[in-house]
């Protein structure tokens, strides 16, 4: 029965927020938009705080729902990180979009909440103090990910955690190695640009 939670998380995971959102409300597709990135800062670009939000929640709640379901159940450690981990593969690569997914940021931190509330406290804590800081939405998740791991040890103690948040990390290291290059030659768009980088 464990392996029916990554399953799922997988395929909510793969609902794209930011293309209903942008559909719903009748904006450009995000994919087509900005920096083509079907995710809440780019939703931002193009369509202004409120859809960006409304993109911020659902995609945090595709990554919290299955993980909070997975523990409901009572399954061990290591398939609660496997479930939290299919979220974010099925964000970045949705099959009910042509497996053309976003950053995988948020649905992240939606699922390392439902793993742990205090790892979800400390990893949002993370982010906002880089982003106010220098104002790039993507360096702030960078930094955020590569405490992920630590948080998790200190908060779980569980290594199979542990090693997911590695995991999950490193998946959204190689999501944005694009904006990691902009960030190294300065090309990189801050917060609230609307300009295509």
């Amino acid at each position: 029965m464990h392996y029916f939670f990554p399953l799922i998380g997988y395929l909510i995971g793969s609902i794209s927020a930011a293309i209903v959102v942008c559909k719903v409300a009748g904006l450009p597709d995000p994919r087509t938009q900005g920096s083509g990135n079907p995710g809440a800062t780019n939703v931002l670009r193009v369509g202004g705080k409120l859809p960006a939000a409304i993109t911020l929640f659902g995609d945090a709640a595709k990554g919290l729902l299955p993980v909070v379901a997975a523990a409901a159940m009572d399954v061990p450690p290591l398939w609660i990180g496997l479930t939290a981990i299919a979220a974010v593969l099925g964000h970045l690569f949705p099959i009910f979009f042509q497996f053309r997914g976003g950053k995988g940021v948020a649905t992240s931190y939606g699922a390392i909440f439902g793993i742990s509330w205090l790892t979800g406290l400390l990893v949002i804590a993370s982010w906002l103090a880089i982003s106010l800081t220098f104002r790039y939405s993507s360096l702030a998740a960078l930094i955020s990910m590569l405490l992920l791991p630590l948080y998790l040890w200190i908060t779980t103690r569980s290594i199979e955690l542990v090693v997911c948040g590695v995991i999950i990390g490193a998946l959204i290291f190689w999501r944005h190695r694009a904006n990691i290059a902009r960030l190294l030659n300065g090309t990189e768009p801050k917060i609230g640009d609307k300009s295509k980088p």
